[in-house]
């Protein structure tokens, strides 16, 4: 049965019309990509690697570890490089995605250092600028956080052409989606490293 499996996935690998399509691929139905079964090492033939009875992409989508069995966790943390103006997270030592971001100009730059999500609000609004900070990510008293390109007054949002750019008062912009992904994805207590 395994071996139907694996021809039966490289058979519908081979025919994609659109080789992006790859990254979609779930041989064994579990809800996890067959990309990240390899990265995390799971069975790709097995939804159920650690026969727990959840299946791997449960596991995964709600932070267990698939191949430890009783509820084993996996540590969450988000690394952003202003440098490169790209903000990468991690479930244990999986790098589950990477995003472009805008962070702080020269004169409001995105202090660096670690630290961890101590809020999380919906679309909380910026007294000192006047504007809307959706999918909130609070990282600092100093009202530094991870939100999503702000919006300003009578619903205008920042452009989505200021990311990779540093061009913030200090906040770490995200695009529209991944903002919200990133915002459902972390918890309160999550580690973020600003390098």
């Amino acid at each position: 049965m395994k071996r139907f499996i694996l021809i039966l996935t490289l058979a519908l690998f081979l025919s994609a019309p659109n080789l992006g399509q790859a990254a979609d691929l779930d041989a064994d139905a579990d809800g996890l990509s067959d990309i990240l079964e390899a990265k995390f090492k799971t069975d790709i033939t097995n939804s159920d690697s650690d026969s727990d009875g959840y299946v791997d992409g449960l596991e995964i989508n709600n932070g267990y570890d698939p191949l430890q069995g009783r509820g084993v966790k996996l540590k969450k943390r988000i690394e952003v490089n202003v440098k490169t103006q790209k903000l990468q997270y991690f479930l244990g030592s999986v790098n589950m995605g990477e995003y472009v971001v805008s962070t702080g100009k020269k004169s409001t730059p995105t202090p660096k250092g670690s630290f961890v999500i101590k809020n999380k609000l919906p679309r909380p609004k910026s007294q000192t600028y006047g504007l809307w900070m959706p999918y909130w990510l609070g990282l600092s008293s100093a009202g530094i956080g991870i939100h999503e390109l702000p919006e300003w007054g009578k619903g205008k949002k920042e452009s989505a052409a200021d990311l990779g750019k540093a061009v913030s008062h200090g906040c770490i912009r995200l695009g529209v989606g991944p903002a919200k992904k990133l915002y459902d994805w972390a918890e309160v207590g999550t580690e973020v490293k600003v390098y």
